[in-house]
């Protein structure tokens, strides 16, 4: 009799034990079946449309994050001036309106001294040379405007060019001649003779068709992506400034983020100067041979004589823009050097 009870509750607590390990298990799986990881998703945010050069960068540069992190990171774009403008673009990130933001530093020159010096006509053969150069600027003289934001990238335009509804050859014909071009280049344009305007590109289109202005400097992408061809129909073989592209997150937002992804944004920091200028370079090519296509481009070249008056004009502005933010106590004269030596380093990469 002892030994059948003995039996029965050894079985018993059997079942019991083959129970509770039963449901544990279930539990968890059951746990696992149903927890979902959320991504971390990244408001990006930009003043231009998506046509726009800048923008397929940020195209580009969310693929690869969201490729990178295998889908642990989302990134939603608002172009076209939905989240934030190029008045408040920096400060909206700072304050958490956007996650990131990217914009022209010209757009708001007080801000960035030391950039208005590689903004200035300097040599530069193409985008891809001024990408990476000013990339590199900004890593080794970071701007105290940047002081309490992450820099996820920076890089510029090609050397803009004159674009004119008249054709310009000489100052001559430049005297008097309303011309936008963005905010802290105004005065390169003014050594030449021109009636400057500063204005963002977004409003270029309605002022050249009231006629608040005659042409405009930038990147000779814009006659496509803009349509701009159908009003210019003129442009002056002679490079002039760049402009400049930062993009911020907000630093709240960069130390909440994982390592790994962190890592990955920072790998396509150094990346995104190099894919952007030759992006920008081919596709300027593009769009040149589409506006002369399309609606007859005509391409107007300077005399020697003349070029060489306009280069001492304009070397006269940076020497006198360098001067100035050397007396403010800035290291204007090491950056203006380090300028030189990193767009012929470039250059030569570039050339082989």
């Amino acid at each position: 009799m002892k030994k059948l009870v003995v039996l029965i509750l050894s079985m018993a607590l059997v079942l019991v034990l083959s129970g509770c390990g039963g449901t544990s298990t279930n539990a968890q799986k059951q746990g696992s079946s149903t927890e979902t990881v959320k991504p971390i998703v990244l408001k990006y945010a930009f003043v231009s449309p998506a046509s726009t050069f800048p923008a397929k960068q940020m195209a580009h540069w969310k693929e690869e994050l969201e490729k990178r992190t295998n889908g642990q990171v989302k990134v939603d774009l608002f172009l076209g001036g939905a989240l934030l403008n190029n008045q408040n673009m920096y400060d909206g990130v700072r304050d958490g309106v956007a996650d990131i933001g990217l914009s022209a530093t010209t757009y708001e020159p007080g801000r960035f001294p030391l950039l208005g010096i590689s903004d200035l006509p300097s040599g530069y053969p193409n985008a891809a040379v001024a990408s990476q150069v000013v990339y590199d600027l900004v890593k080794e003289y970071p701007p105290e405007a940047f002081k309490d934001y992450k820099v996820i990238t920076a890089f510029a335009t090609e050397p803009a060019y004159m674009m004119v509804k008249k054709p310009v050859s000489s100052l001559a014909d430049l005297k008097g001649r309303k011309i936008r071009i963005s905010g802290s280049l105004t005065p390169t344009l003014k050594e030449l003779g021109a009636d400057a305007l500063g204005m963002p590109m977004p409003e270029v289109p309605e002022a050249l068709q009231t006629g608040v202005i005659e042409g405009m400097v930038s990147s000779r992408e814009v006659l496509q992506d803009m349509k701009l061809a159908e009003t210019l129909k003129y442009y002056t073989d002679y490079p002039l400034a760049v402009t400049t592209f930062a993009a911020v997150m907000n630093k709240g937002v960069w130390d909440s983020l994982p390592s790994n992804v962190q890592k990955v944004i920072d790998e396509l920091a150094t990346e995104m100067p190099k894919w952007t200028g030759d992006y920008l370079d081919n596709h300027v090519n593009e769009a040149l041979a589409w506006s002369k296509k399309e609606y007859g481009l005509q391409v107007t070249t300077l005399s020697q004589e003349e070029k060489d008056t306009w280069n001492k004009k304009l070397r006269s502005v940076q020497t006198s823009y360098v001067s100035g933010l050397k007396a403010k106590g800035l290291p204007a004269e090491q950056y203006e050097k380090r300028l030189y030596e990193l767009i012929k380093q470039y250059s030569a990469k570039e050339a082989k």
